[in-house]
């Protein structure tokens, strides 16, 4: 019985400060939205990114009243994986789409452990092997691993220590970047043919993946002292401090690089933004702010979406094997967390990444949203107007993004849809010979009728 008792799940209540959420939340979303994100989105719309990074926001502001109102309801260390269970039992959905955010987060780790190897290469002259970003990438991801596994105050403050270090230099990079800039004019009429509406939206859906972490901070859930206050506080003051870094910022390298040069150097553009303005001490400076946010990033994202893929395991969502490992289901989550994060850092490139995190992520936002608006709108006492703007907004960036990789990497459309069947046909079967869920789903059935 007590090697049995041994696997139960920890949550300690009342652990993580508020301004210690706001720095695992903040910690995501810096980390992956100005490091590599700015490149990839001038790519698809010109000179038009700083305005894809402020629709983004606005979508995201949509987005996140729904998570708000579940999370003032249902605070829980499960975060969205408890919320679609609420709204959607123990079924096929919750199980689908959960798994959806899972991949999406694990997808969120490959992408901040490349791009902290793209940058700690700029110190070395850059990667011409194309060897040293994947592993450095990978050690990254070992070293956080080894931090998560001594608890939660050691996470809360080794991220708060990078956090705040990280935020302080971003913003000096961008306040010294606009002064120095010849002029902070940027030529929006100049976009041509990479300002198309689809592409402007499909650079929108890849803005989004520079907000998302605010979900980090609902896997958080009741681990946050006072959730039901501190949770919703805590999403709103990470958005709103990334709207003003990522605005200043995509002013500062859009003001110091042509657009050619942004998108020739996209996987470290503000170290080659820092280079003509400031010289070489500025591009050691800001690939140490970039090693420091990326290395925060992955840390926090290794912490909420182990928790989460704990919380489906209890439920009898997904299938689960201990593999002979000691300890929690929760130490076991984090292994294969982050042993999955090291196959996908190591094998796929950035842009490829970031492709399958935003697909997978905009999928799961609408089934929350849906869930909102279908079952649980009088119990959260959420309008109805808010979350139908978040799906018709999600639906509109989606099939831009979709658009625009039909027509220039269908493979990675390919891919994302394969993983989807592949883990929508597993996930039937699983819950079909599951007695739990079968049981569940009978009387989730009958509760549905009385919402």
């Amino acid at each position: 019985m007590s090697g049995e008792q041994d696997r139960t799940t920890r949550y300690k209540e009342g652990s993580l400060t508020l301004s210690g959420t706001v720095m695992l939340g903040t910690g995501v979303m810096i980390g992956a939205g100005i490091f590599a994100l700015t490149g990839q989105m001038a790519q698809m719309t010109g000179v038009l990114f700083p305005l894809a990074f402020l629709a983004a926001a606005v979508i995201v502001g949509f987005s996140a009243y729904s998570y708000i109102k579940i999370s003032n309801a249902y605070p829980s260390a499960g975060g969205i994986g408890m919320y679609l269970h609420k709204a959607y039992g123990n079924r096929l959905p919750t199980a689908f789409n959960a798994l959806l955010m899972y991949f999406s987060m694990v997808i969120a780790q490959s992408f901040l452990a490349r791009t902290f190897g793209s940058y700690t290469m700029q110190l070395f002259g850059g990667d011409d092997s194309g060897r040293m970003v994947p592993i450095l990438g990978v050690s990254l991801i070992l070293a956080a691993f080894l931090i998560n596994l001594l608890g939660n105050r050691m996470i809360q403050g080794v991220a708060s220590f990078i956090g705040i270090l990280k935020i302080g230099g971003i913003l000096v990079f961008g306040l010294v970047g606009v002064w120095v800039a010849d002029s902070l004019s940027v030529d929006f009429s100049s976009a041509g043919e990479a300002g198309a509406t689809g592409n402007f939206l499909g650079a929108t859906a890849l803005g989004i993946l520079a907000f998302k972490g605010f979900t980090t901070i609902t896997n958080s859930g009741s681990e946050v002292i006072d959730p039901k206050r501190n949770v919703g506080r805590a999403i709103i003051i990470s958005i709103a401090a990334c709207v003003v870094i990522y605005t200043l910022v995509g002013f500062a390298v859009a003001s110091n690089l042509s657009l050619a040069e942004i998108i020739e150097t996209q996987d470290y553009s503000l170290a080659a933004a820092a280079r003509p303005a400031l010289g070489e001490y500025a591009v050691w400076f800001t690939v140490a702010i970039a090693m420091m946010a990326t290395a925060g990033g992955i840390l926090a994202s290794i912490f909420a979406v182990s928790r989460m893929l704990a919380m489906l395991t209890e439920m009898k969502l997904v299938p689960h094997r201990h593999f002979g490992m000691p300890g929690s289901i929760q130490k076991h989550t984090l292994v294969y967390t982050v042993v999955l994060g090291l196959i996908l850092t190591a094998f796929f490139d950035l842009s490829r990444i970031a492709a399958l995190g935003i697909i997978f992520y905009l999928i799961m936002d609408i089934a929350i949203h849906w869930g909102v608006l279908r079952y649980l709108r009088e119990d959260v006492k959420s309008n109805v107007w808010v979350p139908a703007t978040a799906i018709l907004l999600d639906l509109l960036v989606l099939g831009g993004f979709v658009w625009v990789k039909l027509n220039t990497d269908p493979f990675v459309i390919g891919v994302a849809v394969v993983t989807m069947i592949v883990l929508a046909v597993s996930e039937q079967i699983f819950l079909k010979r599951s007695p739990e869920s079968a049981q569940a789903k009978q009387e989730e059935s009958h509760a549905h009728r009385h919402h």
